[in-house]
């Protein structure tokens, strides 16, 4: 019985990436809201599916509450009890997460992510990070990023991963280490497949050679 609740569970976690990889072989790519659970916010009005998140939008979400939105090369997914500004500086690509948890891919080019605590340049990347007042977790799920404490931005560090390798916090003032090591968590890779799969895209660590993708697991 043991056995066969992994292999369904197994399956259950694949079916995204099968699902994923025909939506990429149709050249499907979806624009604006694509998924809305809960109470979810733009502008202090219910999201509603399709409709364009634009620069200067200002989004909230509640307990329980998640949201999924593509905004040109890229795609959010926006976790329970969020508060963000997606392009909050005008003529610039910047996400501004006020608190709350984000998983993001994005397409080539730089963009950059505020929080209370950390300043991010990204560049072709997958990242998921959760904003607190005192902390911000950073992963670099893929790809590179320039991390910088917004309290002393000598504290700053340029990481480079294929998958998950070096995930950190980015303290506020007063701690005794403004950069530190963290572990992976709350994040998984069908996430970050779903998300690149309604840019048309896959992410590079799948199929890549010694890299094993857990597709259902949390970390």
């Amino acid at each position: 019985m043991t056995s066969r609740r992994t292999w369904l569970r197994g399956m259950a976690a694949l079916l995204p990436l099968l699902l994923v990889r025909r939506a990429i072989a149709r050249g499907e790519v979806e624009k604006g809201v694509y998924r809305v659970k809960g109470d979810v916010r733009v502008n202090g009005a219910a999201a509603k599916r399709g409709q364009d998140i634009r620069p200067g939008d200002r989004i909230t979400t509640g307990p329980g509450a998640e949201l999924v939105f593509v905004a040109g090369e890229d795609a959010f997914l926006v976790r329970a009890r969020s508060d963000l500004v997606y392009g909050a500086n005008a003529g610039t690509q910047v996400l501004r997460v006020v608190t709350g948890a984000v998983l993001s891919v994005f397409g080539r080019g730089r963009r950059g992510i505020e929080t209370p605590t950390a300043t991010i340049g990204i560049r072709g990347t997958g990242l998921y990070l959760e904003a607190e007042p005192e902390r911000t977790y950073v992963c670099t799920c893929y790809g590179e990023v320039e991390l910088a404490a917004r309290d002393d931005p000598s504290a700053r560090e340029t990481v480079r991963t294929r998958h998950h390798e070096a995930p950190r916090y980015i303290m506020a003032k007063g701690a005794p280490q403004m950069l530190m090591q963290a572990p992976v968590i709350n994040h998984t890779d069908a996430e970050l497949i779903l998300l690149e799969s309604l840019l048309g895209r896959e992410p590079p660590f799948v199929n890549q050679p010694g890299l094993n993708p857990n597709y259902g697991t949390t970390y």
